[in-house]
């Protein structure tokens, strides 16, 4: 793309690569812990990385990823933009397993730890760990870690394991919490709730009430459940790739068929807003 009168270290330069781009990389959500034995833990937010001012050069490609939330019983999928890689969240425990590590951990089963958030590790973090399960009437899975705080553990017979916190971002130019983690499935309590951010909440077997997926563009977890048709668990969300850089800098010079994205001009006063909300591929600036 043709660009002029730029300054030097602005976008197209040849002196330095621009730092004009703000960037968001949620990663997928676990998906919560389910076994027919045990209550499941909450699954993990996916790993949250946000960058103010990052470089980019004219007539570089970078890739952008959109991962994928996990299913139940599964971890989130990693999303990508050029070198910075946010990590999927881990899944929920099931039967008697702890949750998984991830850009946030997975809740573990009942008598079971949470996984560790923050995997591999980032600065700043990525995530915040998973809480751990109980056995002990009437017992539960703990929530899935949050970009902010991490799940709860459950200590008493009537603390549900709830999803960690997510982080807001004004990088649209709304303020939008994402990256919540999900909650644990809980047996006679009170139901367990999702990290703000689109974590689901956790399965309540005592009343056949199912777990809630993970939202969809959060990187939310998903509630953990029992699978014996008295409250599944649930996926996690999907992630999102997000970039924002001043109006007058060009539009991408070129974006792969392989991506979804939305494109606007005026979510945020003066800044060009590509919001990637699924796929692989490369674009170009």
């Amino acid at each position: 793309m043709a660009i002029s009168s730029l300054k030097t270290g602005e976008i197209g330069s040849t002196a330095s690569a621009g730092n004009i781009c703000d960037v968001l990389v949620i990663a997928g959500g676990g998906g919560g812990g389910m076994t027919a034995i045990t209550l499941g833990g909450g699954g993990g937010a996916g790993g949250y990385r946000s960058f103010n001012k990052f470089g980019v050069a004219s007539g570089v490609s970078y890739t952008v990823t959109v991962g994928g939330g996990g299913a139940i019983n599964t971890s989130g999928s990693d999303s990508i933009f050029g070198g910075i890689t946010s990590t999927g969240g881990g899944k929920g425990g099931g039967g008697t397993t702890a949750g998984t590590a991830g850009g946030s951990g997975g809740g573990g089963a009942e008598d079971a730890a949470g996984g560790s958030g923050n995997t591999p590790s980032t600065s700043p973090s990525q995530g915040n760990n998973g809480g751990s399960g109980v056995s002990s009437a009437p017992g539960g899975g703990g929530g899935g870690g949050g970009a902010t705080s991490a799940g709860t553990n459950v200590v008493t017979s009537t603390q549900p394991g709830n999803g960690g916190n997510g982080t807001a971002s004004s990088i649209t130019g709304s303020s939008v919490t994402r990256a919540g983690g999900g909650g644990g499935a809980v047996d006679t309590q009170g139901q367990s709730t999702g990290g703000t951010g689109g974590g689901g909440a956790g399965a309540k077997y005592s009343s056949s009430v199912n777990a809630v997926a993970g939202t969809t563009n959060t990187g939310g977890g998903g509630g953990g459940g029992l699978s014996s048709g008295r409250g599944n668990a649930a996926a996690g969300g999907s992630g999102i790739v997000i970039l924002a850089y001043p109006s007058h800098f060009p539009p991408l010079a070129s974006i792969d068929s392989g991506l979804t994205y939305s494109y606007s001009t005026t979510s945020r006063s003066g800044y060009r807003v590509y919001q990637f909300t699924a796929g692989t591929g490369t674009v170009k600036f």
